[in-house]
Order: structure tokens, then sequence, then C-alpha cells
């Protein structure tokens, strides 16, 4: 990877337009194309639509992937989560397949690591050839803020996987295998291992990925939350790229350089959680760069 990326930004906000910074990029996911998206927790007015969505994963021929959560709510089993994929509409429109539904989950190595031992995903992810990864950007109550880092490590990771990386690598299991959170990791620890765990796989999938950030409904708050905060600022944009660590650099410096009075809201959520020492994790890794040119696209 070079010492610069390229993320292409535009301020319009539409289904159409994110198909067509998807064609400005250029880049061709080959094979089958695992879909990665935020399918909302029950409650949730903030996370982006199917119908949002739709265009572009109908442009890669693509199938949506999910995995279920780690805690209390309606996505933390298979036969919950699918209910509400489907009361929200994503089976209006595409085949989803929850990737840890069945076991057993998979372990993907990871190099040089810290915390982690590997990162735990659901067997189905091993049935794809290259993954686009769809992020609604916005804060979030743990991690600071949630874009595309955080797609690729809690998203993609197993329930088993979130208690790992939550856990810093120290995942504990009764005598019957079943996961019991019953630690959370020192901060910093939490923020290395969800880099950690997204360089797993991004490894995995050899340069086969496209991230797609929007910056819409900026709440402090997750999708992942069934009670989320209204968003604080007006919506910025659509940002692509071929680099997940330059693409959310890029999203928080437009933070940083906006003039909305709401982002000091936003950036209090992100700086009290030590939200950026996930990107300086992940560049020091070398998966990715903070080093970046933000092309803008009409």
């Amino acid at each position: 990877m070079g010492s610069v990326s390229k993320v292409y930004f535009t301020r319009t906000i539409t289904p159409e337009q994110v198909v067509k910074m998807f064609d400005i990029l250029g880049k061709k996911l080959d094979g089958k194309v695992a879909v990665k998206v935020h399918s909302g927790e029950d409650g949730n007015q903030n996370f982006l639509r199917p119908e949002f969505w739709r265009p572009m994963v109908e442009h890669v021929n693509g199938t949506v992937v999910e995995c279920n959560t780690a805690y209390d709510g309606a996505r933390n089993n298979s036969e919950k989560h699918k209910k509400l994929i489907k009361k929200h509409g994503w089976n209006d429109f595409f085949v989803v397949d929850l990737m840890d539904e069945e076991g057993p989950d998979v372990e993907l190595p990871i190099a040089h690591a810290n915390h982690l031992k590997s990162d735990i995903v659901g067997k189905n992810l091993l049935n794809y050839d290259s993954m686009l990864v769809l992020s609604h950007f916005k804060g979030h109550p743990m991690g600071g803020y949630g874009g595309a880092l955080k797609q690729l490590s809690i998203g993609c990771a197993s329930t088993a996987g979130k208690v790992n990386i939550h856990s810093g690598g120290k995942l504990t299991k009764t005598d019957d295998q079943a996961i019991v959170w019953d630690n959370h990791a020192e901060q910093n620890a939490f923020l290395e291992s969800m880099a950690e765990a997204a360089s797993a796989v991004v490894d995995h999938f050899h340069g086969n990925m496209v991230f797609i950030n929007v910056m819409k409904n900026l709440s402090v708050d997750c999708d992942c939350c069934a009670v989320a905060e209204d968003p604080c600022m007006q919506d910025v944009g659509i940002l692509i790229s071929t680099d997940p660590v330059a693409i959310d650099r890029a999203c928080l410096d437009l933070i940083y350089k906006s003039d909305d009075p709401g982002k000091d809201h936003f950036l209090e959520r992100v700086q009290t959680r030590n939200g950026e020492h996930t990107v300086d994790a992940a560049a020091e890794m070398g998966y990715g760069v903070k080093e970046y040119e933000l092309i803008s696209v009409d």
C-alpha cells in the first residue's frame, strides 16, 4: 500500500450517488460478493434502510451479510435477528446471510496481535470471495465512533467473536462451551482489539474489498442502540475508498473541519472514548494509512 490512499467524497447523499461513487472508484469486486450492512436494532431510528442501499447491493449482485450481537436485544440470537431483519424490510429486496447462524465459528489468523489470538467469525464468511463494507458513520457509546473499522471488527465477528474483542482476547467459556461476557478490556486494549480483528478480515479478502461510509443521521449513538439520541449534526456526505483506515480518518477530519454547531457534542463522544486510537492502532498494523487524498465528486 502506498503512503497516501485515495478517498472519494461527495456531499450528495442518494442511493444513486452511492453507485456513482463506486463506479468512479473503479474497483471490481470478483466472485461471490458479501455486502456487510448494519441491520439496525429494534427501535433504532437512525440506521440506513434497505431501500437506501438497494441500488448498490444490486449493482454488485451481492449477498447482504450480518452477524448476531453479544448484548441483550432483538439481534442476539438467530431466530430473533431473522425476525427483525424481516421487520426492517431487508428480506423485501435481498437474500440475507446471517453468517454465524450455524456453527461452528471459524478463527481467522491475526498477524502481529497484542491482544487477540484470532478473530472469531461466522463460518459463512468463508463462502465469499470479496466484500463490500457499507457503513453508517456515526458516534458509538463504547468505541467513540463507528465506521469501516468497526464494521470489519465487531460487525463481522460472531457472538463469540464480539465478546472476544470486547474482552481484549480474554474470552471465558463455561464447561458446556457457552460464551460468558464477564469482563471488559481496558478501553485502549478494546480499541486495539478492534483494530486487530479488522486486520484479520482485510487479510482474509486479500484486497478484494471496497469501503463506503455514509455520513448521515449523525447521532452520537450507534445503530445498535434501541433508544438512540437524535442526530446532532447536519448530514455531511458519502465517502468511498479501498482503505478502511483512510476512510475513517477522512470522516473524522470532516467532522473536525465542520462549522456545524453540533460537532462539539459529536466529538465529545469520540474523544471521551479515545475513539481515534482505533484508527492509529490500525495504521500501525499496516493494513491502511492515515494519509489520504480527498477527491471531491459532484
